[in-house]
């Protein structure tokens, strides 16, 4: 009698650091990355999760905590606009590592964890490819770039209990 085959789902997330942290800051509360972490293995058979964020000396505990937890940290240079604010977009570079993980065919199956509609293009990308599992939105205003892809949307507030910071 034949074996089942016991292959492991091999999925990557590609986690937007500033829309995760300002969509839940907008619902007043804060992600455990630790937690995070554990739920994006258990839930969706992540085997890698890269969190792209702009580098801020002054955060190196929280990217301590980040790396602690399990995510690969991709950093992006920052710069200070002409109003002093720090601007460390990270899109491009979180597009680029899982186009390139699709072409080097590293993962079944991708999460986005973002409701930026910048990254639509990428999900219909992927979508074509067969490479797209869900986005992870975090909070209710998903852009509708990425709502008219049909792609399933698991938004965090609903599984708030089981990823916050107790």
């Amino acid at each position: 009698m034949p074996i089942a085959s016991t292959k492991l789902r091999c999925n990557h997330a590609y986690v937007d650091a500033a829309n995760l942290d300002k969509g839940t800051s907008k619902s007043a509360w804060r992600v455990d990355y630790h937690k995070f972490y554990i739920w994006l293995k258990e839930k969706h058979h992540i085997k890698r999760a890269y969190i792209f964020i702009g580098y801020i000396p002054r955060y190196d505990n929280l990217y301590a905590r980040m790396r602690e937890a399990g995510f690969l940290v991709r950093f992006k240079d920052t710069v200070n606009d002409k109003d002093g604010h720090v601007k460390g977009n990270c899109d491009a570079d979180l597009v680029l590592r899982s186009v390139r993980d699709v072409h080097e065919s590293v993962f079944e199956k991708a999460i986005i964890v973002s409701s930026d509609g910048d990254f639509g293009s990428l999900v219909s990308f992927l979508q074509e490819k067969e490479k797209m599992d869900r986005v992870i939105s975090p909070n209710k205003d998903c852009s509708i770039l990425i709502m008219r892809t049909g792609v399933p949307v698991t938004y965090l507030n609903d599984i708030r209990e089981f990823i916050s910071l107790s």
